[in-house]
């Protein structure tokens, strides 16, 4: 399942169905693992954050991760919300990049960026990797379907 936040429903949707349902979280998770990543700085949608869905896989797994503080997840809604909306603009894209560069002080690995719009921000970091869940998981249904 290739949207974030629809993982508050993936045991229904897995157990209503009769075909293997990949998850995004999951194969993240996966992903940060096996390129040994301990902390991650997450970005995502509010519902994503509330719902706790990162976060309780990164726990279960030993990942440490630090996410925006409110104001700063108040500023990430109104950025997906206008890539939602078709507007994409450098004020978003400096917005993202500021909350990412918040990060370096939590001394993360990497960022995660669990809202699969941000990446039409075509962002890059000079310290941090970014890491897209949305490529994380087109890469590892391709490595399924290939198997």
């Amino acid at each position: 399942m290739p949207c974030n936040s629809l993982h508050v429903f993936i045991e229904e949707i897995r157990e209503s169905v009769g075909v293997p349902v990949l998850s995004i979280i999951e194969e993240t998770v996966k992903f940060l693992k096996e390129n040994k990543m301990n902390k991650v700085g997450l970005v995502s949608t509010s519902a994503t954050i509330k719902n706790k869905l990162y976060e309780n896989a990164f726990e279960k797994n030993n990942i440490g991760f630090a996410a925006p503080d409110d104001f700063q997840q108040a500023k990430m809604g109104k950025v997906i919300h206008n890539l939602v909306t078709g507007q994409q603009n450098n004020r978003d894209r400096k917005e993202l990049i500021g909350i990412i560069t918040g990060f370096e002080s939590e001394d993360v690995d990497c960022v995660v960026l669990a809202c699969t719009d941000l990446q039409l921000l075509i962002l890059e970091h000079g310290k941090l990797k970014i890491f897209d869940t949305m490529k994380i998981f087109a890469d590892a249904t391709v490595e399924t379907m290939l198997k």
